[in-house]
């Protein structure tokens, strides 16, 4: 029987952030599955295990080395302080792959308006690394409880004020919340285990996935948009053009007309394309696009 070769073992984020990353995943060229309650995913590539980790804990078993890389919030790595590498920012437009906030809030009607206020009231937060050292830096002594969940809703009850998260706001609005500071904006990050970066051949494996995976995310808001184009109107085209330094213009059978492929915001597309008929495409074509590697 022959030796197993050497395998990347990298964390997927259990939770909110699964099923995005599986869907980046296979934006990258990668078929991750799921079975059931295994904490195992599959994955179309033998070099490659996967293990489903919590995003609070990812950070720790990466600078352990328990894991080679991982995905998790840059919030979570600055919490438990772990000694990681990080090796790029995932941010995208794909539900919770967004920036999210870390802010100290209070109630609505609360009398506390700024964070001095708060000098020895109860802060009840999720976050007790990164609250500890935000008070311990603007010099506020407070009396700080571990939020086991719902703490947007333990104001002015259970707490005089909170460090939450938060996405879009709702649900600070939803609670009659107002914010009085930010602490930390985060979004998610693949992150590496030191050492993992020092073989060569698992550092080369972490290149590929990195250069796939941000081709994937660069790939998210764009699309390819090929026409015919009379000789005669390249020019007036290309002046339409968001881009019009980076079109590739090909010839065709006809000598009189050429083929321009440009890649454009997708956002630009629904004012653009009757722009460009109007200027004298024809047989335009908007193809959605995986990947784009520079």
């Amino acid at each position: 029987m022959s030796e197993e070769g050497p395998k990347l073992r990298i964390g997927l984020p259990k939770g909110s952030l699964q099923d995005t990353t599986a869907s980046l995943f296979a934006k990258a060229g990668y078929d991750v599955r799921f079975s059931g309650r295994s904490y195992y995913p599959s994955i179309d590539d033998p070099e490659i295990e996967c293990i489903l980790i919590r995003p609070q804990e990812m950070a720790r078993y990466v600078g352990q080395g328990v894991l080679d890389c991982g995905i998790t919030g840059l919030d979570w790595v600055l919490e438990t302080g772990a000694d990681v590498e990080e090796l790029a920012d995932l941010r995208a437009p794909w539900p919770n792959y967004g920036p999210v906030r870390w802010i100290l809030a209070v109630k609505d009607d609360s009398p506390f308006q700024t964070p001095k206020d708060l000098q020895g009231k109860r802060i009840a937060t999720e976050v007790m690394g990164l609250t500890e050292r935000y008070l311990a830096e603007l010099g506020i002594r407070a009396q700080l409880e571990f939020s086991w969940g719902a703490t947007e809703v333990k104001p002015p009850v259970l707490a005089d004020a909170i460090v939450d998260v938060t996405e879009t706001g709702s649900s600070l609005r939803a609670n009659h919340l107002r914010v009085i500071d930010l602490l930390q904006e985060s979004t998610p990050r693949l992150i590496a285990h030191r050492p993992s970066l020092e073989d060569p051949w698992k550092r080369g494996k972490l290149e590929r996935l990195r250069m796939l995976l941000m081709g994937a995310i660069a790939a998210a808001t764009r699309v390819g948009l090929s026409m015919n184009v009379p000789n005669d109107r390249v020019d007036a085209l290309l002046a339409l053009l968001p881009d019009a330094g980076r079109p590739t213009i090909s010839p065709l059978a006809d000598p009189d007309w050429v083929d321009i492929f440009v890649i454009v915001e997708e956002s630009f597309v629904r004012d653009l394309l009757p722009k460009l008929h109007e200027a004298g495409a024809r047989g335009i074509v908007e193809n959605p696009l995986n990947k784009i590697i520079d």
